[in-house]
């Protein structure tokens, strides 16, 4: 079946990095584009960035551009989120998912805390 299991989060200082995976199982990641959503304690859900199947595009909110990097190792059936210049509004549970004939997986999340 079907699985996307995130890990790579934690408790980072503001300014500081982390690298999410988010390892897959299931289906033939080549195919999908796949992503990434948070969500944060009382905020709604926000798209922060995806990458597609076929040239490697890439999509990220305005709110992290320049400062996440969406990749995807089609081997490895892993896609991973570089977070860099970490801010307190980043803490959220970061969420990979993709669609599969309007079927939208995802798995049980990782917390990403920024905190001093």
């Amino acid at each position: 079946q079907v699985q996307l299991v995130e890990s790579g989060g934690g408790l980072v200082q503001p300014g500081g990095s982390l690298r999410l995976s988010c390892a897959t199982s299931g289906f033939t990641l080549d195919y999908y584009a796949i992503g990434w959503f948070r969500q944060a304690p009382g905020k709604e859900r926000e798209g922060v960035s995806c990458i597609s199947s076929s040239n490697g595009s890439t999509y990220y909110a305005d709110s992290v551009k320049g400062r996440f990097t969406i990749s995807r190792d089609n081997a490895k059936h892993t896609v991973y989120l570089q977070m860099n210049s970490l801010e307190p509004e980043d803490a959220a549970d970061y969420y990979c998912f993709f669609n599969n004939a309007g079927h939208i997986y995802w798995g049980q999340g990782t917390q990403v805390t920024v905190s001093s």
